[in-house]
């Protein structure tokens, strides 16, 4: 039986799915894309130090981190797909996210350097993805725990990836952050 966390996982769970996209459907995930740095920015303004550095969650990270953790992984989400955009199913690198999360600028740097570089990060990102052709979106890179990941599949995950931190951002302001 699956016990699902919701204050873990407060849209459900990551979506492994490599299927091509309607493009409809793309259309609303690059549409999460543009919305999303905004949708972070209007959260966290006028938190104060303290209701930053509060977890969303017990043993969660702080509203600080997961808002310096946003870019960290589309930054990493970026980079694979222009891989597999432009080289033969690369295998690309895992980074240890708990790691990056746990250093002294994503615990404690002021948050604006992070929604500066999501909004820039974004907006490149969507460009890109605009750009491609329908039979690119079916390239593919390697993860070395997942295996295979289409373009549209990198898609599905980062949608819910914009959503499943947006909520938790929710979380920690409705908890009393």
């Amino acid at each position: 039986m699956d016990t699902l966390d919701p204050l873990r996982y407060p849209v459900g769970r990551l979506p492994r799915d490599n299927s091509p996209l309607p493009a409809n459907e793309r259309e609303a995930i690059l549409t999460i894309f543009e919305s999303t740095p905004g949708t972070i920015r209007s959260l966290v303004s006028g938190l104060t130090d303290a209701q930053l550095d509060t977890p969303y969650r017990p043993g969660g990270w702080t509203i600080r981190q997961v808002v310096h953790h946003v870019p960290d992984s589309h930054i990493n989400a970026y980079v694979r797909m222009k891989l597999a955009a432009t080289e033969d199913a690369p295998v690309i690198r895992t980074y240890a996210e708990q790691l990056w999360a746990e250093l002294p600028e994503a615990k404690s740097a002021p948050i604006a350097m992070s929604l500066d570089l999501l909004d820039g990060l974004h907006r490149r990102w969507v460009a890109f993805l605009r750009g491609l052709d329908e039979a690119e979106f079916r390239k593919t890179f390697v993860h070395p725990e997942w295996g295979p990941v289409t373009l549209d599949g990198a898609l599905r995950m980062y949608g819910w990836h914009c959503r499943h931190h947006t909520a938790h951002i929710n979380l920690g302001i409705a908890a009393g952050a």
